[in-house]
């Protein structure tokens, strides 16, 4: 086994630091991110009573949501008129052609030059913070006809993460409205050593809420959730053998998966379905082949049959009949593409350096992928291909070590880890290379996987 799968496989890679620019081949949004220029005015919003000392938490969450949505742009404060309306209701229309207050055009006309504006009031209501909360579409002739939603209700407790709910909730209601999807309620699962053991944790979208999902006190790794976030599979070492465990991503009780015989086992992925879990495993004296079981680890099927390391087979999410996988056929390990019974098989990469973690998007079109080529040789860097059109667009570059990229649900963002020096954290992105975010801080991260929200 190479050094490079040795790494990929039995170890737990510290990974650090990304950085915010991308290589512009081609017009880098039209290809992934499919941008706009949506303009949006967002005022801080203000607070009555207990709440007033959580507004902070709230307007920044609000900010960070619709920045990071990759589809709008927030105007500068700077450029904010003195009054601000915290309703529909504190409008005032113009009498004969002559302003009489606080009107749509305060916020359309330069300095602004905004298309929407989202405002809002919080107050306390017994042991909840109620939010009030509109959008505007400035364009339009009259406060009516502008209100896409005038003074909706959100509510929750009176506290750093009750303020953090209503903001998502809030952030979420102005994206539908844009026809855009709001990534609150999902999770990013990932692997942490912070304990002094690998263990599998799970936090909100950005980074909120850490939690350690499993105690085994072992080496546990490869995290997967299945498509309607229910379930999560990874592998661990117990009693000196390796095993598949399945458990409830909510209850985390363990689920039945009978683990077949091996020595190695590695790479687990849901099917697009469900009801399949694909992953890799010794079978006899072969190297690592592709398989694939039912969720309890019945009817065992054999998918490869190369003389050569085959692993991370994952099956497209909208067409469910093509596979991509990493395979060293070529002696360095490459992505690879192929039918679910394993004929088929094409090579998608150039065939220098190796790749690893190949990840799709949930439209089927594109895989994302570490590949250790480009400008930093040596090191590993997200990637990005159109896989029709075999269209590459490298992501990062440099400072450190990127891996282990993974599709968020809106297809607009992905989740990676990276290595500086001796510390590996996961960080997110929008689908272009921009909006870098650190998500995780304590011990060393790896390997995450981006879950549906939970319905």
């Amino acid at each position: 086994m190479k050094p490079s799968y040795i790494l990929l496989v039995t170890a737990l890679a510290a990974l650090s630091l990304p950085f915010l620019t991308a290589q512009q081949q081609g017009r880098i949004e039209d290809k992934i991110v499919g941008y706009g220029t949506t303009r949006i005015a967002l005022p801080d919003f203000r607070a009555k009573g207990a709440a007033q000392p959580l507004m902070a938490t709230f307007n920044e969450t609000v900010w960070n949501d619709l920045a990071d949505s990759g589809i709008l742009e927030i105007l500068p404060k700077t450029s904010y008129p003195l009054e601000v309306p915290q309703s529909p209701a504190d409008f005032r229309p113009p009498v004969n052609g002559q302003k009489s207050g606080m009107w749509l055009t305060d916020w359309s006309n330069a300095p602004v030059n905004t298309n929407y504006l989202g405002i809002g009031y919080i107050d306390v209501n017994g042991t909840d913070m109620v939010l009030r909360g509109s959008l505007l579409n400035v364009g339009l002739a009259d406060v009516k006809t502008a209100s896409m939603f005038a003074n909706n209700p959100y509510f929750g407790p009176v506290t750093e993460d009750g303020a953090r709910k209503i903001a998502h909730e809030y952030a979420a209601d102005i994206l539908k409205n844009l026809n855009a999807t709001s990534l609150a309620g999902t999770k990013i699962y990932f692997v942490s050593n912070r304990t002094g053991q690998t263990e599998i944790w799970s936090m909100d979208f950005d980074g909120q809420n850490q939690q350690q999902m499993t105690r085994h006190g072992s080496i546990t790794k490869m995290p997967t959730i299945s498509p309607d976030g229910r379930l999560a599979a990874y592998a661990t070492m117990q009693n000196s053998r390796w095993e598949i465990r399945v458990i409830d991503t909510e209850t985390r009780r363990q689920q039945a998966f009978v683990t077949p015989a091996t020595s190695t086992i590695t790479t687990p992925e849901f099917s697009p379905d469900g009801k399949k879990l694909w992953f890799s495993m010794v079978i006899n004296d072969s190297p690592l082949q592709i398989v694939r079981t039912n969720v309890n680890g019945g009817g065992l099927e054999r998918v490869s049959q190369a003389r050569a390391i085959e692993l991370s087979a994952r099956v497209n999410p909208k067409t469910g009949t093509e596979v991509v996988f990493i395979s060293d056929r070529n002696r360095h390990q490459q992505l690879y593409k192929m039918n679910l019974d394993g004929t088929g098989i094409e090579m998608l990469t150039a065939g220098d350096g190796d790749v690893s973690n190949p990840a799709w998007s949930p439209d089927g079109r594109q895989v994302t992928f570490a590949w250790n080529r480009g400008f930093d040789p040596g090191n590993f860097n997200i990637f990005v291909m159109n896989v029709a059109k075999r269209e590459l667009v490298q992501l990062t570059h440099g400072n450190g070590t990127n891996e282990n990229p993974y599709w968020a649900p809106d297809g607009v963002h992905i989740v990676y880890s990276n290595r500086h020096g001796n510390s590996t954290q996961i960080y997110s992105m929008l689908a272009n290379g921009q909006r870098v975010k650190q998500l995780t801080s304590t011990g060393n991260n790896v390997q995450p996987v981006w879950a549906a929200k939970i319905n």
